[in-house]
């Protein structure tokens, strides 16, 4: 009786420890689980502004037209009217005003513009809708002096620009429709600034990211920034990569084949 007694406190003493055993690595394999599953998600959390904003800043706007074109399925690019005064390249967060046409002779009617510029900073891209304002100056050297001591980005008109030699000598980057001497003083009231407008047909929302190059202005919505930023840079690789492709080819058919990139 005492050997069965003796066994069997043998073999419930080695159950528990068995018992034991497997809690402690059950626990070390769920705490190891855990820890990836957090690492995953630290890992993939999205992209700060400022990363955002670099990434935008390498690549091409026809890589982020494209890729804008294949996410949201819509076209987000600026017209060919759409030009520098130099070339340049930037992005930015977008920071909108409008004007309407308006005669007038109040001399705070454009004050709300010269405001929204005081409240712009670093980053900023001073997006303008100037209605029917192709021939009008939207913005001049004054405007453009007050950006760059504010380290804007740059600025998009849905109008004209003047003063261009001083842009040019300060090195303040802009896209506008044209270039014409005129003024937008009492004939345009200010209709808003950081509201959605339309800039030469595409719709810009406040803090929208704008991609510029000597290709023409790309509109990216904020929402969208992070998938498109990885898509576009994953074209640009693709075809930068078939530049040496295609020489040594001599080929542009098998260089699409391989990346699948035109």
């Amino acid at each position: 009786m005492m050997k069965i007694h003796s066994i069997g406190a043998f073999c419930g003493s080695n159950l528990v420890r068995i018992l034991v055993a497997v809690l402690l690595v059950t626990g070390i394999a769920g705490l190891v689980l855990t820890m990836r599953a957090s690492s995953r998600q630290t890992t993939s959390n999205p992209p700060s502004a400022a990363e955002l904003l670099d990434g935008f800043r390498h690549v091409e706007a026809a890589s982020v037209s494209d890729a804008l074109e294949q996410i949201t399925e819509k076209k987000m690019y600026m017209s060919h009217r759409m030009r520098p005064i130099f070339s340049t390249k930037f992005a930015g967060f977008a920071l909108t005003v409008a004007l309407k046409k308006e005669e007038n002779d109040d001399p705070s009617a454009l004050q709300g513009m010269l405001s929204a510029i005081d409240s712009g900073g670093a980053d900023s891209v001073y997006v303008m809708s100037v209605e029917d304002g192709v021939d009008i100056a939207g913005m001049g050297g004054l405007m453009g002096t007050a950006m760059r001591a504010r380290n804007f980005s740059g600025a998009v008109i849905d109008g004209g620009v003047r003063d261009v030699a001083y842009l040019n000598k300060i090195g303040f980057p802009v896209y506008a429709l044209g270039i014409v001497p005129s003024t937008s003083v009492h004939h345009y009231r200010f209709a808003g600034s950081n509201i959605p407008v339309k800039c030469d047909g595409v719709e810009v929302k406040p803090k929208d990211i704008i991609v510029a190059d000597a290709d023409g202005v790309v509109v990216v919505p904020r929402a969208s920034a992070a998938e498109v930023l990885a898509l576009a840079q994953k074209m640009d690789f693709n075809e930068h990569s078939m530049y040496a492709y295609i020489e040594k080819l001599k080929s542009i058919t098998e260089a699409v084949k391989k990346f699948g990139r035109l």
